[in-house]
């Protein structure tokens, strides 16, 4: 009998310390924008009694009331009302005592979250169940919020007000897809003078006066129109914005600026993103601002840019929901009036050659950045046969170390599947030092000395009568498809607001595939070697190949 009660007692003991076990911290931000950081605060995650635990780091300690149990989450702030102005919600604790509607933790000494270095340490009757360090654990930035999910610390970037998003994936879908310069314009006119109810736009820039134009048509019908832009784009917003900004104002058309709140920290580096949804049953996702360039009159010249039109209540509403989460922040204000100017137009010939095409039953995912951009290498990395990637330009980090998604893509090149890369060759992503052409050089060094099946070339963009390429488009397989506004950089995956999508479709893939041929194909005869064609430079290879030694014995160095 004894032998049987101490049975029980161990596996109740057991139960009970798995309980706590459970219980650990799962975010925390200990550098607000606030000065002094009153609204900084941790995470409990979990279920079970907390009486018994304590919280500390190496100046002070925090017990919870008597009796406290945890159920699911429970947010632990410094300053329960500094925390409520921040994030529009109370804590369900506090460390110091400014509100009677929020409970109070039993302090001891002062624990502060150090901005640059510090420690977060979760005992259970003087057992340590969890050590945070940082700098080590996670690496300090004023603003970000520290997450803990699927084993690891910060899987993505999120600073203070950014949404978190999850993946979401649509079968039955059809769609329409379409590229620029050839059949730009016809859909994004078509989606917007179909509108009847809603328009929600939201672009980085808007300096087509066309586009402002049947916005404009549209409310004139009763639609509802709302329109959101970037606050400060590079080189600030142009006089042709201004004209087009100025318009829809004077037809009651609300225009808000993303970031453009004075002193006010922005959720986002950018927003880069180029949706409109129109009526909550269709979306238009697209590389290209909206822009005589990117929607160029039929027979005008443009910029390279892939699109497509979902046909789709389901799809549509996502992208309604970020259009809300977005237009809503505290770091968006009406833009300006002011007086425009300079209105940009397309110009040059084009022979268009890839008219839209419809397709259904295609499965697609939506892509937000920075929510959901690690789709995009996971996307790469899936490739079994061939991967076609077609870019405005790749950055690598500016430790000199591969992009990601240009990682991913090398990869699958050692392990057999075809690579082909086209970047634009503009004047301005040629002319510097590190730009197209050098990457180029770089991919092609790196495919020359290791035998991949990977080639890159800059577009020819006198053979194709193209102003520039935008894209920032990738192909998988044939079948898998990524539209969207995201560049391959450090900022616009994990800083940025984008948009974009994945379409997984043989006839998707077939449509896409065959424009990126002619792009690959595309011959002037008159580029001097330049453009055009696979790009090699024995001194800029020499240099790639120095910089693949450095980088191989930077790797061993880590190993070691």
């Amino acid at each position: 009998m004894q032998r049987w009660a101490l049975v029980v007692l161990t596996l109740l003991l057991c139960l009970w310390l798995s309980s706590v076990a459970a219980i650990q911290i799962v975010e925390f931000c200990p550098d607000t924008y606030t000065k002094n950081e009153p609204d900084e605060y941790l995470v409990l995650a979990g279920t079970g009694p907390l009486a018994d635990l304590i919280i500390s780091d190496s100046v002070g300690s925090l017990r919870f009331p008597p009796s406290a149990v945890l159920d699911s989450r429970a947010v632990i702030a410094r300053n329960g009302t500094a925390y409520r102005q921040t994030f529009g919600v109370s804590p369900e604790y506090e460390m110091m005592d400014s509100s009677p509607a929020i409970k109070n933790m039993v302090r001891k000494g002062d624990l502060r979250l150090g901005n640059e270095h510090d420690q977060l340490i979760l005992t259970d009757h003087g057992t340590v169940i969890q050590t945070i360090t940082w700098p080590g654990d996670v690496a300090p930035k004023q603003g970000q919020i520290h997450i803990y999910a699927d084993g690891a610390w910060d899987r993505r970037m999120l600073m203070i007000g950014q949404s978190q998003l999850a993946p979401a994936t649509y079968d039955n879908v059809t769609l329409t897809a379409f590229v620029s310069p050839d059949s730009s314009a016809g859909v994004f006119y078509d989606a917007v003078n179909s509108a009847r109810q809603s328009i929600d736009l939201n672009v980085y820039e808007l300096t087509d006066p066309a586009i402002g134009a049947a916005l404009i048509e549209a409310v004139g019908r009763g639609v509802s129109v709302r329109v959101l832009l970037e606050g400060g784009p590079v080189g600030g917003i142009s006089p042709a914005e201004k004209g087009v900004i100025r318009s829809l104002q004077e037809h009651q058309i609300p225009v808000m600026l993303l970031g453009g709140v004075s002193g006010v920290h922005a959720r986002y580096r950018y927003d880069h993103a180029k949706y409109l949804v129109v009526d909550d049953s269709i979306v238009l996702v697209t590389s290209e601002n909206f822009k005589p360039g990117g929607f160029p009159e039929e027979g005008t010249s443009g910029n390279r840019g892939w699109g497509v039109r979902v046909s789709d209540p389901r799809v549509a509403a996502y992208f309604a929901g970020v259009f809300s989460l977005d237009w809503s922040g505290v770091d968006i204000a009406p833009a300006p009036a002011g007086p425009g100017g300079g209105e940009e137009e397309a110009s040059g010939t084009f022979q268009a050659r890839s008219p839209a095409a419809t397709f259904s039953d295609t499965t697609v995912t939506p892509v937000l950045a920075p929510d959901t951009s690690s789709l995009i290498t996971d996307l790469i990395a899936g490739a079994t046969h061939s991967v076609r990637i077609e870019q405005a330009y790749i950055k690598n980090t500016s430790a000199g170390t591969p992009n990601s998604f240009l990682k991913a893509a090398i990869d699958d090149a050692r392990r057999g599947v075809t690579v082909q890369v086209i970047l634009d060759s503009a004047w301005f992503n040629i002319d510097d030092d590190k730009d197209n052409d050098e990457m180029v050089a770089y991919i092609n060094q790196v495919a020359a000395a290791e035998h991949l099946p990977l080639e890159a070339r800059l577009a020819d963009l006198t053979a194709q009568d193209l102003v520039k390429i935008h894209n920032k488009g990738v192909i998988v397989d044939d079948r898998q498809v990524l539209v969207s506004s995201i560049n391959w950089n450090t900022v616009s995956p994990n800083e940025n607001r984008e948009a974009g999508l994945i379409i997984d479709s043989p006839g998707v893939g077939a449509y896409y595939a065959a424009v990126f041929a002619t792009d690959w194909d595309a011959r002037s005869g008159s580029s001097g070697g330049k453009i055009g064609r696979t790009v090699f430079d024995p001194l800029k290879g020499g240099i790639a190949a120095v910089v693949l030694v450095m980088i191989a014995l930077a790797v061993r160095r880590r190993r070691a």
